[in-house]
């Protein structure tokens, strides 16, 4: 058993939510549960406490890992031979895979996060994950498509992690044929943008500039 006392809280804390997942089934997002992952890490729990001090930071962390585990295997998969839509569906789809043994986990997160009180953080944590695919599958925008892009992948990941949630299918099946419709949807929404773009090219220069002013460029 190693010890992780002396490992910086930063470290620590992915440790200790991997050790948690089996906890958190029976526990919750809990200090016992915190402190049951402690105990089999060999850790302090002081430490542990001082690491994941409450049900928000404990949530925080777990999303955080699940992005960096879906990031991980991103840059595993040859992303830039493939187009932007199966990058991004290979993202959505990793990241529920990942977290195919830990549904309880999840949704105990979500139940936690919908909490008034806790919304900002959700909303936070929702659009960190919704970068974090975009970034993997290579995007480097930063005009107003960089917003756009990710204002709509979290709604789309939104709804497809509350399908996820119910989904008994062998290996995903209904999720990943709810992912594609998902998919395709955004793909039409993204057309249509690009077709009025090319109406507005053709509109006399104030209306060009009035467009500019509602949808900046960089």
């Amino acid at each position: 058993m190693d010890n992780d006392n002396d490992v910086p809280l930063a470290d620590l804390r992915p440790r200790l939510i991997s050790a948690m997942l089996v906890h958190v089934p029976f526990e919750g997002w809990t200090a016992a549960a915190r402190d049951a992952a402690a105990g089999d890490l060999g850790s302090d729990p002081d430490i542990a406490a001082m690491a994941l001090p409450d049900a928000t930071s404990m949530c925080d962390a777990y999303t955080a890992l699940a992005d960096a585990r879906m990031t991980a295997a991103m840059a595993e998969a040859n992303v830039s031979a493939m187009k932007v839509r199966e990058r991004i569906r290979m993202a959505l789809t990793v990241r529920l895979e990942n977290a195919r043994h830990d549904k309880e986990a999840v949704r105990r997160a979500l139940a936690l996060m919908a909490l008034p009180a806790n919304a900002a953080m959700g909303l936070r944590t929702l659009w960190r994950t919704a970068d974090t695919m975009w970034r993997a599958a290579g995007d480097t925008s930063t005009d107003f498509n960089h917003y756009s892009k990710r204002a709509i992948l979290a709604s789309v990941y939104s709804a497809v992690l509350l399908y996820w949630l119910d989904d008994d299918s062998e290996d995903m099946a209904d999720t990943r044929a709810f992912i594609e419709r998902r998919i395709d949807g955004v793909i039409g929404i993204e057309k249509a943008k690009a077709q009025a773009r090319g109406m507005v090219d053709w509109l006399p220069d104030p209306a060009r500039f009035l467009g500019r002013l509602r949808y900046p460029v960089s």
